[in-house]
């Protein structure tokens, strides 16, 4: 097994990253909230609207600013979608198994004014694996 540090410019590239989800969430919520709130469309609808455009930003900033990709925008935008819809169904499937085919399934632990449940902790170790798993896949296939 190769036992290399991970290069500075890959640590570079994933801090990158990890910035462009943490502006995701926020282009996605954003989005949610407007359309809800003050164009009060259906829930549903509103939630399926901000995660598209969350989708489309992060598509955008991985292509041109993390990755630096000069590949074809609708070949690597096909990649991007079956990335995520493949990395979000392995995230939801350690949710999945987590919450309710382990012990987490009955454990909450009360802290200050909230209860930190098992289903919250599957929650956070899902969103971990998707993280690295889709940084991988769009470093390996997407934006190769």
């Amino acid at each position: 097994m190769n036992n290399m540090p991970i290069s500075r410019s890959t640590l570079l590239q994933f801090a990158k990253y990890a910035c462009v989800g943490v502006l995701n969430t926020l282009v996605t919520l954003c989005v949610i909230y407007v359309c809800k709130a003050l164009l009060g469309v259906n829930p549903l609808v509103s939630n399926a609207i901000g995660y598209v455009c969350g989708v489309i930003n992060s598509f955008l900033w991985n292509k041109n600013w993390v990755f630096k990709s000069s590949g074809r925008y609708y070949k690597e935008a096909v990649k991007f979608a079956v990335g995520f819809f493949v990395c979000y169904g392995l995230q939801f499937l350690v949710v999945w198994l987590l919450s309710y085919k382990t012990p987490l399934k009955e454990f909450e632990l009360p802290i200050a004014a909230f209860t930190m449940s098992g289903y919250g902790i599957a929650t956070l170790i899902g969103n971990v694996v998707y993280t690295l798993t889709n940084y991988v896949y769009n470093k390996i296939v997407t934006f190769r």
